[in-house]
């Protein structure tokens, strides 16, 4: 009956393929779906279906069984009592109304059918949202730029584009191969590589390096099976005594058939790893190629790192302590720490010394992976390329020079951490920290403390509940010496962040009598400590020039060949540096997902208070730290520095004039005015003066002159940054910009030829006796006299200081004179006559003149000495010639018209108001000259040394710290560290939780 029915359905699916007109099949069955042959022709020959009939009840939902749309020859159909009945109208309507149930079932198939193909092909294809980022940005953003509607329109009919498509048949028959290459268990290799591409999917797949390495784990995990089986049949003893023998070399054999399986495994892994990093280093090296540019995002490993770097600047000061993880690497001095370390940072990086304290303070390695073995320093931006010989050299180098410079005078260990970052293909994310080797007894040349500072820096680095304490065993030695073991069973009793690390351990098989031993350590046993996991590694052969490939290769043969892997003592996952590297970085990463959030929240706490505090005591003031501050006050010491531009020429040629004549003016009146004032006739008092105004030029006047020029440019720099701002000024910058001023004054130098082109000047300017107007004259006049009542006035006050104060001051203020004032006034009245009986006498007294006076004194019953006498005539003759000298100007204010004839018929003579006009025009050009120089040069030059000291101080961390200053500033600068690690941390947790 299934049998007929099926027929039926057949003629059915017949007639529909050939009701399917102008498409183009091969055969009418082919039409239809394989899902619907597998129903209708169970028999039907399918190289991909193969299914038995389907014993389901379709009878009772189908009208197939029952009427055909057409009569066939193969399947003749008689209604035997339908001759009877005239209602072959209805039943031809219901016939034709069951045809639905026909196409509604066949779209339901068809629709299942091909939605189950299509996640079928889906599920094939790999998942290629990771390489998203390999097409450039733009790609995503061509439909903000380009119109497509525009493009549409513009392609040609479907009919045009029917003649251009490829043939869908062909495409049909190579799906099988797509799919092959699409395969999960196809590998990297095959998709760039494969040739054979005959093959079916089953014999690649079974080729295929995963699908060996998926066999080899079945192969030993049978191993291991029948390892344990023999060895608990025998250890129950059932067997005789005559089979243990060939149990155990079964056992044995088994064993070492394991090994073998597990060391293929590990190459094979290996193979597939160098093979990934070389793929991962290509797809990483195309930026540099020039294929496209894009942004590359910091690694997780690296956003770590910096927060890890911020904390250990911050001063902890209000109880946040630093709890994030890191990877603390302790151990005995020369029990392998570095060598370990360097195996997993797969580079020799590290500064090596036989039995030598190498060490000196705290390494912290970020391990992090990228398409070049690089290394790089924190606070340097060159790389040191791990592959090359040379640069490895060098960077050893510069690891001992830094530890040896951070080491204090006196001490022999340093607190202070080199922060290094290591990347390259491969090594496993994590932040590790290699600590001084802990001694037992100090040796000659080291501080006598340096015991106790190596067990202060290990305890401050493993109290962070969080850290991973690595603890490195020397093998080779016995357990009993060990320090180190005890020190991390003080801080992890309970052995739950300690992973032990054994090393040495082929040393260790061949001096320890008693292998159990050995495996005690692995264990657990022997040392009082507990840990997460132990291990047991090779670092080498002790020879420093090894290189890590040729010791991961004797590692390898070591544990190969080693008893100790042979008879159970360890286990495979135990050992080598390679497994060590992978549990610590598990390890590492489960404690900072389990942390980091909590240490956040510490933060954002303290970082609360801290804005709660400023707000408190700095409600008006902004939050800036002391680089921000910095630069605000380099700000204004620049303004104030170009503010000496402003300044108007007028005002500096007032103070340069001013303050020249003031450094001068004694040297003029007393050295060149006085002496030729002496002279008998105009003649010899022009010759003196023109030789020593030539004198002074070409020796002492340009040199003065320079000097004066730089002290009034210092004075104008001090004034402009001393000079109060008003409700602006902040104190807080007061000694930075002192110190910037001292320095770039100390570091200022005039122009040394300024010297030679003044002489020129000022040589001309005095040798010139023309005044040409009567304005100048009077001018000359006024300086002049202006110049000779100062000196009057200075020598009134030097006379009362000697003779003491007149009667009207001694009778108002009731001063009294003392005995030496007394013997001068008397000395200066006798004086005095003798000035008044000579008018014209010279300057200097006659030895017989002193004589008299001295005579005449003693009469009286006054005692002087004859120093004294002409000491006090000195003062006495200075106020008489320049009271003298003061009328002679009065006499020539009108003897300019004489000066015009030369004094022709005229007993007036004015070769004083000469000199003193050449004086002045020399001072006024020689200002003017220094004036030019100053803001045209040296203006700009004291400008580029204050932009010298700013960088150099901005560069120098202790100098800002140490010139500014004060609560405000270590509140902001707390403030500011606080929320950079808040920032990062939370910018980190992002990353992490993104990753996940």
């Amino acid at each position: 009956m299934w049998r007929t029915r099926a027929a039926a359905a057949c003629v059915i699916c017949q007639s529909l393929a050939k009701s399917n007109y102008g498409i183009k099949r091969k055969s009418p069955l082919q039409n239809l779906h394989l899902v619907s042959r597998s129903i209708h022709h169970p028999y039907y020959s399918s190289s991909k279906f193969q299914r038995p009939p389907l014993r389901i009840s379709i009878q009772q939902f189908s009208s197939l069984n029952r009427l055909p749309f057409h009569k066939t020859k193969l399947l003749n159909v008689k209604y035997g009592y339908q001759s009877y009945r005239n209602f072959w109208l209805a039943r031809l309507a219901s016939r034709l109304l069951r045809i639905r149930y026909i196409i509604l079932g066949s779209a339901v198939g068809g629709g299942y059918t091909a939605k189950k193909t299509y996640d079928q092909w889906k599920d094939m294809m790999p998942d290629l949202d990771d390489y998203k980022w390999i097409v450039p940005d733009f790609i995503w953003e061509l439909d903000e730029h380009i119109d497509f509607e525009k493009i549409i329109k513009a392609l040609p009919d479907a009919d045009d584009l029917a003649k251009l498509l490829p043939d869908f048949d062909k495409i049909g028959e190579s799906f099988a191969s797509l799919k092959g290459f699409f395969s999960p268990g196809s590998p990297g290799e095959t998709a760039f590589r494969a040739t054979d591409q005959g093959y079916d999917n089953d014999k690649q797949y079974k080729k295929s390096l995963l699908g060996e390495l998926i066999l080899l784990q079945q192969q030993i995990q049978q191993h291991e099976e029948e390892a344990r089986r023999a060895a608990g049949q025998y250890n129950t003893g059932s067997y005789q005594q005559k089979r243990k023998v060939s149990d155990k070399e079964k056992i044995d054999q088994l064993q070492e058939e394991l090994l073998r399986t597990q060391l293929k495994y590990q190459r094979m892994l290996e193979r597939l790893e160098k093979e990934n990093k070389e793929l991962r280093k290509l797809v990483l090296q195309r930026d540099d190629k020039g294929i496209h540019q894009r942004k590359l995002k910091k690694s997780l490993i690296d956003m770590y790192s910096e927060v890890l770097d911020i904390l250990s600047d911050y001063d902890a000061s209000y109880n946040t302590q630093d709890h994030l993880p890191r990877v603390v690497v302790v151990g005995d001095q020369s029990a392998g720490k570095t060598s370990v370390l360097e195996m997993i940072a797969q580079a020799r990086i590290f500064p090596r010394g036989s039995g030598e304290m190498m060490t000196r303070s705290p390494v912290k390695v970020t391990l992090s992976e990228g398409p070049h073995h690089v290394a790089l320093f924190k606070d340097s931006s060159r790389e040191f390329d791990l592959t090359k010989e040379e640069d490895l050299a060098a960077l050893r180098n510069e690891i001992e020079i830094r530890m040896r410079n951070s080491v204090k005078e006196g001490c022999t260990v340093s607190t202070e951490t080199i922060s290094l970052s290591v990347k390259g293909p491969g090594l496993q994310r994590m932040v590790l920290v290699d600590l001084p080797g802990v001694i037992s007894t100090v040796t000659s040349g080291m501080a006598p403390d340096t015991k106790e500072t190596i067990f202060s820096i290990s305890k401050a680095y493993m109290q962070n509940p969080n850290a991973i304490i690595l603890c490195i065993q020397d093998g080779s030695v016995d357990a009993e010496r060990s320090i180190v073991t005890d020190l991390v069973s003080q801080m992890d009793p309970q052995g739950k962040r300690t992973i032990f690390v054994l090393t040495k351990v082929d040393l260790a098989e061949k001096n320890v009598a008693s292998p159990s031993r050995i495996q005690q350590i692995i264990e657990g046993k022997l040392f009082p400590m507990k840990a997460l996991g132990y291990f047991a590694v090779v670092t080498g052969k002790g020879n420093s020039s090894e290189s890590i490939e040729s010791i991961k290769e004797y590692e390898e043969e070591f544990f190969q060949n080693s008893k100790l892997l042979k008879t159970s003592m360890l286990k495979a996952h135990q050992v080598t540096t390679k497994n060590l590297s992978l549990a610590v970085s598990d390890c590492f990463w489960k404690m900072v997902r389990e942390s980091v959030e909590q240490q956040a929240d510490a933060f954002k706490a303290t970082r609360f208070n801290l804005e709660t505090e400023w707000k408190n005591n700095y409600p008006r003031l902004r939050e800036l730290d002391r680089n921000e501050l910095f630069e605000k006050a380099k700000n204004e010491i620049l303004d104030e520095v170009i503010s000496l531009t402003q300044v108007t020429p007028k005002h500096w040629e007032e103070i340069l004039q001013k303050t020249l004549w003031e450094r001068v003016s004694t040297h003029v009146i007393e050295n060149i005015y006085l002496p030729a004032a002496q002279t008998m006739n105009s003649g010899t008092f022009n010759t003196t003066v023109d030789i020593k105004l030539k004198q002074w030029t070409d020796k002492q006047l340009p040199n003065k002159a320079v000097e004066v020029a730089w002290e009034t440019l210092q004075e104008e720099f001090s004034r402009f940054m001393t000079e109060p701002k008003g409700k602006e000024h902040d104190d807080i910058f007061d000694k930075l910009k002192q110190a910037v001023k001292e320095e770039s004054i100390k570091r200022h130098k005039w122009n040394e030829r300024a010297e030679d082109s003044l002489r020129v000047i000022q040589h001309n300017a005095l040798e010139d006796r023309s005044i040409s107007d009567k304005q100048q004259w009077d001018a000359a006049i006024h300086f002049m006299e202006e110049t000779l009542q100062s000196r009057l006035k200075d020598t009134e006050s030097v006379i009362e200081d000697m003779v003491g104060p007149d009667w009207k001051k001694r009778w108002m203020y009731w001063i009294g004179r003392t005995k030496e004032q007394n013997i001068r006034n008397e000395t200066k009245n006798e004086l005095e006559k003798l000035i008044k009986c000579n008018e014209e006498h010279a300057a200097y007294l006659a030895n017989d003149e002193v004589t008299t006076v001295r005579k005449n004194l003693e009469a009286r019953g006054i005692t002087v000495d004859p120093c004294l006498i002409k000491d006090t005539w000195h003062q006495i003759y200075r106020r008489y010639f320049l009271k003298t000298a003061l009328n002679h100007c009065n006499l020539c204010r009108r003897g300019f018209y004489y000066y015009q004839r030369h004094f022709v018929d005229s007993e007036l003579e004015c070769n004083d108001i000469v000199l003193f006009w050449r004086i002045q025009r020399m001072l006024a050009i020689t200002a003017n000259t220094l004036r030019q120089q100053l803001t045209n040069t040296e203006v700009r030059r004291l400008e580029k040394n204050v932009k010298e000291v700013l960088e150099d101080f901005a560069e120098d961390s202790e100098k800002k710290v140490k010139l500014l200053t004060g609560k405000r500033v270590q509140l902001a600068e707390d403030l500011k560290k606080v929320r950079e690690i808040q920032e990062k941390l939370e910018a980190f947790i992002e990353a992490l939780h993104q990753e996940k």
